[in-house]
């Protein structure tokens, strides 16, 4: 792309981009923890959909606080407590993830601290909707208007961060019953239901469109350079051990005995 050739000539930091379709979301996160801790490059992972539904929290989330567990274990919808904080979200075919991993040094004038990084996010994504939508960084959401359509998580290292998003290209209406209305909330949500908060990322723009705009933005900020999954080299480290976990049904089950 004539983007990524003036990126590099302008001396602009390598960044590695991994395209990925369907890949399940256990295995995503699994590989994001493992390139933020193990590796020493620059990364963008693109996941277009995850395989099957599942309900992902944040580090810190309770899960009685924010999971209706009765629907969920008579659904069989797996629960995964990931690496990173942030809220907790429902994930299927229709959520297109987009995951940076950077250097604490990659971005100019982005210090490795959540608010700094949450404003430069707001100012890349500002480039990918220009011109389609009113498209705002409201708290720790990004929206058009006032509903929230792409949610985000955090974790920072001593050298580097990672920052990814869910972003919701279209959802089934059925799959928000699985969520409790959060006790802390963003300011701006008020109490509105869960569907009249969010909004389809489809009434705007293709989802192809969507991604290509993302790889775009991020080739006027680094040297973008796509490489695929299996080329990825690991084997520098022989034994790790990942922080994001699948729940087990004993967990979901004493949680739903609480809520009875």
């Amino acid at each position: 792309m004539a983007v990524m050739g003036k990126a590099k000539e302008a001396g602009l930091p390598l960044m590695k981009l991994v395209k990925l379709r369907g890949m399940p979301i256990l295995q995503q996160l699994h590989l994001e923890e493992r390139l933020l801790r193990t590796s020493s490059d620059n990364w963008c992972l693109i996941n277009d959909g995850t395989n099957s539904p599942a309900i992902v929290m944040g580090l810190s989330g309770k899960l009685s606080e924010l999971v209706e567990a009765k629907p969920v274990l008579r659904d069989c919808i797996p629960i995964i407590r990931r690496f990173t904080g942030g809220g907790t979200v429902v994930v299927d075919h229709d959520t297109i993830f987009v995951t940076l991993i950077c250097n604490k040094d990659a971005v100019p004038n982005v210090q490795p601290f959540p608010r700094s990084i949450m404003s430069w996010s707001g100012l890349l994504y500002s480039e990918v909707f220009e011109g389609l939508a009113d498209f705002h960084l409201r708290e720790n959401d990004y929206v058009f208007g006032d509903r929230k359509f792409g949610g985000n998580a955090q974790s920072i290292t001593k050298n580097r961060w990672i920052h990814h998003t869910s972003f919701l290209w279209n959802y089934e209406v059925k799959n928000m019953c699985y969520l409790k209305l959060p006790a802390k909330a963003p300011q701006y949500r008020l109490t509105r239901s869960h569907m009249d908060f969010i909004c389809r990322m489809k009434e705007y723009l293709p989802r192809s469109e969507f991604i290509e705009r993302t790889i775009k933005a991020l080739g006027s900020q680094f040297s973008v350079k796509s490489i695929s999954l299996e080329s990825i080299d690991f084997s520098s480290v022989s034994e790790y051990v990942h922080t994001t976990k699948l729940l087990t049904e004993q967990e979901i089950q004493e949680t739903c005995t609480i809520q009875t």
